[in-house]
């Protein structure tokens, strides 16, 4: 079956055979993602993790549509209806809404019109208004009726036709048929209910609103939807009706059929059409473009999710972290270079309190007494007044601020991982402990909370939930064995990314670490509880441990390979800590007399990098300077910006229809897609990332509904 599964994939994905049997296998033996992308590459013919990804999801998906074909013989089986024709149809079917068209004859459903019919022996007659056989017809008619005072001829008639609308709503060619009219040319419009204007006033693009489904943007899509089940909007979906009528007649009725038979078929298919076909296939359509419209929502969703998840670290520095706030002040906490808790306070430099100078003596007590490096403010309330105090507090030492995005920490704040990790704390203290460690390491601190809460993406209460945790999920796990984990600094819910750990292997290694304080070395986590070779295996090379006594412990060098570095490096006259870090050695050394069936040019290429750079952060390729943007100091709310404003903001969002940018005000502004770039932009990720410092333009401000407009177009970008 895995053979047909490799073919089919194959030629779907575009990738040779050979590669996706060798990933499927791989698979199937428990490799994981991560570990089969980066340590089995021979394997697989160099597939990268999205590649990877791709044929799981496809394996994973022909597995579960072979289980449902399963379940479907059986049950036809059951009745005694499986011939060896539909048998080969079954197993051929590729599609799942033709396999379900296939089985929906005999399917159990609920008690019909048509079934109730056939209980009271029209089947006959509605055979003969089937094969159109008008002779017989009114003859079958009198013989019911004429010794049946049960029902009338009109009744008999009646009823064969719900049986014959019946037959025709589950034939697999009228359905397909109707299926494809509706996927190519269904139009979905949406109408304001009368009274819900006011109400519904963030949906008054959609009070009148018509597009054809196909190419309704998922954004458009997904908020119509919200709309009609917020009550506000009525929505519907049409085709040309009498079109598909017409077309569903010149299938079913003959051209000999009789003017008798032909009404009769005509008025039954209309029947059929109206009340079982097009409801069933407008369920169906609508199924399909809302779960295209999730997939690109959840696919933005995750690509910005990577975004913050891989942004660069400020390292192990002591950082003073500040929740900002007015009335109850802004919560201070000094964190140590792991991001431990050091102290904790409150200031009160804004309104109503405006303790200026007492606030400034703290900041600067606490910033020499605990020697700290930066300051990490929330982007929340207060925020830009927090910034603006800092500013002129004139510090007597030099300290960088910088803004963090603080979406998601009140929800770790009140979380049992953070009750357990500061269990004398309160809320306020968490979440200012959470903003500083954001700064330190945004990847360690984030996995600490659903994904779905740090503040990006859009509608992602809207989307199919089940997969929306299935891609955010998959994404930290390539986040957290992208960058690699400290196993000895490490906390649980991070280790339980780790490629084949989960979360009771983190557990136990968190608990051992504890018990026996840190590890020496990647060989004596063989010594945990549960830790098995498959799990060791599969884990391995996305470990790190800092100063082992095997300096390829710190490295992404898998054990399985550490007879061949050293011999690489016995062999070119040094022990394996000369070779690390020495470039000039590594760059001369001749790796092809090391390619052998198993280990080919890329495993070797990667322990090359791996011994020039051991520990090597990807995330800090890029990184930018750690500051803030300039926002303008006389702009304090919405009401004082104006078109033809140049603004600096970061991105803090990107959509589908463009991105929202931080403008140091409450209201985000939104660059809509159309002016990201005077050239066309299909996606709005081609041009901004998460967290980019940008200038913009005001072109238009909506003060009742807090909206501002922004351009990028023409702005000289920083």
């Amino acid at each position: 079956m895995s053979n047909v599964f490799a073919s089919y994939i194959s030629e779907v994905l575009n990738i040779p055979q050979k590669s996706v049997n060798a990933t499927i296998k791989l698979l199937d033996d428990g490799a994981t993602i991560p570990f089969i992308s980066r340590y089995r590459k021979e394997a697989t013919g160099m597939l990268d993790e999205v590649a990877v990804h791709k044929i799981y999801t496809k394996y994973e998906a022909c597995k579960n549509l072979a289980n449902r074909k399963e379940t479907i013989i059986e049950a036809i089986k059951e009745k005694g209806a499986l011939t060896p024709e539909l048998l080969r149809r079954i197993e051929d079917t590729r599609d799942s809404a033709t396999l379900e068209d296939i089985y929906l004859p005999f399917k159990t459903r609920r008690r019909t019109r048509a079934q109730i019919a056939t209980e009271r022996g029209l089947e006959p007659l509605a055979k003969i208004i089937m094969t159109q056989k008008a002779e017989s017809l009114q003859q079958a008619v009198s013989r019911l009726t004429k010794h049946n005072d049960i029902f009338s001829e009109q009744d008999a008639i009646d009823g064969a036709c719900d049986i014959v609308a019946e037959w025709i709503s589950e034939s697999e060619k009228a359905r397909s048929i109707v299926r494809a009219k509706f996927m190519r040319n269904a139009v979905i419009s949406a109408k304001v209910i009368s009274g819900k204007e006011s109400e519904g006033k963030n949906y008054e693009t959609y009070f009148d609103f018509s597009s054809s489904l196909r190419q309704c943007s998922s954004h458009r899509l997904l908020a119509i939807l919200r709309g009609e089940k917020e009550g506000i909007l009525k929505t519907s979906i049409a085709i040309d009706d009498d079109e598909m009528i017409t077309r569903l007649n010149r299938m079913f009725i003959k051209d000999y059929c009789t003017d008798c038979c032909s009404k009769l078929l005509n008025c039954t298919i209309k029947d059929a059409y109206r009340r079982l076909i097009k409801p069933s296939i407008i369920t169906e359509t609508l199924a399909a473009a809302k779960a295209k419209a999730d997939d690109a929502a959840i696919n933005l969703f995750a690509d910005n999710a990577r975004q913050l998840l891989l942004a660069p670290p400020l390292g192990h520095k002591r950082v003073m972290a500040i929740d900002p706030g007015f009335r109850t002040g802004c919560k201070i906490v000094c964190l140590d270079e792991q991001g431990s808790l050091l102290c904790h306070d409150v200031i009160f430099p804004h309104p109503p309190n405006n303790d200026f100078h007492g606030s400034a003596f703290k900041v600067s007590t606490l910033i020499n007494k605990f020697k700290i490096e930066a300051i990490a403010v929330g982007n929340g309330t207060a925020a830009r007044e927090t910034e603006k105090f800092l500013a002129q507090a004139r510090l007597n030492i030099s300290v960088p601020v910088i803004s963090v995005n603080e979406s998601g920490a009140s929800i770790y704040s009140a979380s049992e991982i953070a009750r357990k990790e500061f269990p004398n704390e309160d809320i306020t203290v968490r979440g200012a402990v959470s903003i500083g460690r954001r700064l330190i390491d945004p990847l360690a601190e984030l996995v600490k909370i659903d994904p779905k809460s740090i503040g990006v993406g859009q509608y992602q209460h809207d989307v199919d939930q089940s997969k929306l945790k299935e891609a955010l999920t998959y994404t930290v796990e390539s986040c957290v064995n992208t960058v690699g984990v400290d196993v000895n600094t490490a906390s649980c819910e991070l280790l339980s990314y780790v490629s084949g750990i989960g979360q009771a292997l983190a557990s136990n290694i968190v608990s051992y670490r504890n018990a026996h304080g840190p590890f020496k070395s990647r060989k004596e986590l063989m010594n945990v509880p549960r830790m098995g070779e498959k799990a060791f295996q599969q884990s391995a090379g996305f470990l790190r441990i800092p100063n082992a006594e095997n300096i390829l412990d710190n490295t992404a060098v898998h054990p399985e390979r550490y007879e061949l570095a050293h011999t690489i490096a016995t062999d070119n006259g040094m022990d394996i800590a000369a070779l690390v870090r020495n470039e000039t050695a590594l760059q001369q050394i001749d790796i092809t007399p090391y390619i052998t069936k198993e280990t080919g040019l890329p495993t070797l290429t990667d322990i090359i990098l791996e011994l020039k750079k051991p520990g090597r952060d990807p995330r800090l390729t890029d990184k930018e300077d750690a500051n803030i943007p300039q926002f303008d100091q006389k702009i304090k709310d919405i009401n004082d910006i104006r078109p033809g404003m140049e603004l600096q903001g970061i991105v803090n969002n990107i959509t589908a229809f463009g991105c929202f940018v931080d403008i140091g005000i409450h209201e985000n502004g939104l660059v809509h897609i159309s002016q990201l770039s005077d050239r066309f932009v299909s996606n709005p990720a081609e041009i901004v990332n998460i967290n980019q410092h940008v200038n913009t333009k005001v072109i238009d401000v909506d003060y009742k509904r807090g909206r501002i407009a922004l351009t990028m177009r023409n702005v000289q970008q920083p």
